[in-house]
C-alpha cells in the first residue's frame, strides 16, 4: 500500500483510509473488528472516526463508533500501528453532544470535552489527527464548496477561526492531539487556517476532508491548488457517492441493509441528470473492463492533491474490492474518457 506524507508533517499515512461511520449502525462491533483487522492486514494504517458518528447521527448511537475502535485497540494492542483521526462537530443545532444539552459550536469548553470524551472512547491518550467536522461559521451549503453562491448571515457569537486554532494549539502542547485538520471547509476558510497559523505561530493544518467524486470534484475549483501549494492535501469522503458509483441503485434498485433502503439520506444524488452522470460512469468502467467503484476510487487517488481516499464499506466483500483499487492505475485514455463525461455533466452532485 503506497503510503504518503500528511501536510508538512513526518507523518506518512495510507492512500487509504478505513472510514468507520458505519460501525455501531449498519455494521455490528464484530464486524467493525474485522474490517479493522482487514484493512491493517492490507497494509492500511489510517482509520477515521468522529464524535457524531455512527451516521445517521441520534443521541442514542452517538460516540459508538469510537467506542468499538476503542474496543478493538484495547483487545488487539495495534493502537501503535494506526494513525487515528477523529473530529469535533462543528456548529450545530443538534444538542445530545455535550453533558448540559448546549448546541454544539466551537467554543473551548465545548471543544476540551469533545476531546477527552474521545480519548476516553478510543481508550487511547492521544489523537494523531483531530478534525473540525465543518465550520463555526454560517457557510453557503455544507461542505463549503457549492456550485452556486447563497448568502448566509453570520452567526451571532461566532467563535474565530483565530480563537479555534489556539485552542486546538494548546491540545497539541497538552500531548491530547498530535496534529490539526480541517473538514468541510472551504478555500477561503482553508487559507484563513494557514495564515493565522504562520502569523499567531501555531500548528498548522495539514489535512483538509472534503467530499469528491467522479460526479463532485468541486475540490478542483479553487481548493486543489491550496492543497497542493499549501501542503493540505485532501482526505476524500464519498468517492463512491454514497454508493451510487457502484452501480447498486440503477433503474431505482433498492438492495437490502443499503444506506439508502435503511435511512433514505441519498437525495444530493437523486436529480435527473446526476443519475445520468452516475449511469454514464458505471458503463464506462464496464466498457474499460473495470469495476466501477475500483475506477472511482482509482481516479480519486490518482489526483496530485490527495492524501487518502476514505473508504466506506458494510460489507467485506465490498471492502475487498475497494482495497484492490490500490493495484489499478487508469490509462491516459481512460483519463481522457472520464473527464470527457465530466465537461459533459459538470458537478451534478455537489
Amino acid at each position: 500500500m503506497e503510503q504518503r506524507r500528511l501536510g508538512r508533517t513526518d507523518v506518512h499515512v495510507s492512500a487509504l483510509c478505513l472510514g468507520t461511520m458505519t460501525f455501531g449502525e449498519q455494521n455490528s462491533e464484530a464486524e467493525g473488528h474485522a474490517q479493522m483487522d482487514y484493512a491493517l492486514d492490507k497494509g492500511i494504517n489510517f482509520f477515521d472516526a468522529a464524535e457524531l458518528y455512527p451516521i445517521p447521527p441520534k443521541k442514542e448511537t452517538q460516540g459508538r463508533t469510537e467506542r468499538i475502535i476503542g474496543a478493538w485497540f484495547k483487545k488487539t494492542g495495534n493502537r501503535d500501528k494506526v494513525v487515528m483521526a477523529t473530529k469535533v462537530v462543528g456548529r450545530t443545532v443538534m444538542d445530545w453532544f455535550r453533558e448540559n444539552g448546549k448546541t454544539g459550536e466551537l467554543s473551548r469548553d465545548q471543544i476540551e470535552f469533545a476531546v477527552d470524551r474521545s480519548l476516553k472512547n478510543l481508550e487511547t491518550d492521544y489523537i494523531d489527527l483531530y478534525q473540525i467536522h465543518w465550520p463555526d461559521r454560517a457557510v453557503s451549503g455544507f461542505g463549503s464548496n457549492p456550485t452556486r453562491w447563497s448568502d448566509v448571515d453570520p452567526v451571532a457569537g461566532e467563535n474565530s477561526i483565530e480563537s479555534t486554532l489556539e485552542i486546538l494549539a494548546d491540545l497539541v502542547k497538552a500531548g491530547k492531539i498530535r496534529h490539526i485538520g480541517i473538514s468541510n471547509e472551504s478555500a477561503w476558510g482553508t487559507m484563513r487556517f494557514v495564515a493565522a497559523s504562520e502569523r499567531l505561530n501555531l500548528p498548522r493544518i495539514v489535512s483538509i476532508q472534503n467530499a469528491y467524486s467522479l460526479v463532485n470534484r468541486t475540490f478542483e475549483t479553487g481548493l486543489a491548488e491550496v492543497a497542493r501549494r499549501e501542503d493540505v492535501g485532501l482526505l476524500a469522503y464519498s468517492v463512491l457517492a454514497q454508493g451510487y458509483l457502484t452501480g447498486k441503485y440503477r433503474d431505482g434498485a433498492l438492495p437490502a441493509g443499503s444506506r439508502k433502503t435503511l435511512f433514505d439520506r441519498l437525495q444530493r444524488y437523486e436529480h435527473p441528470r446526476t443519475l445520468q452522470a452516475v449511469n454514464a460512469y458505471v458503463d464506462l468502467a464496464k466498457e474499460a473492463g473495470l469495476d466501477p467503484s475500483q475506477m472511482a476510487i482509482a481516479h480519486a487517488m490518482s489526483r496530485s492533491f490527495m492524501t487518502s481516499v476514505i473508504l466506506g464499506a458494510t460489507r467485506m466483500e465490498q471492502l475487498e474490492t475497494d482495497i484492490g483499487a490500490a493495484d489499478i492505475t487508469l490509462s491516459p485514455d481512460l483519463l481522457d474518457k472520464i473527464d470527457a463525461l465530466h465537461q459533459e455533466f459538470g458537478n451534478p452532485a455537489p
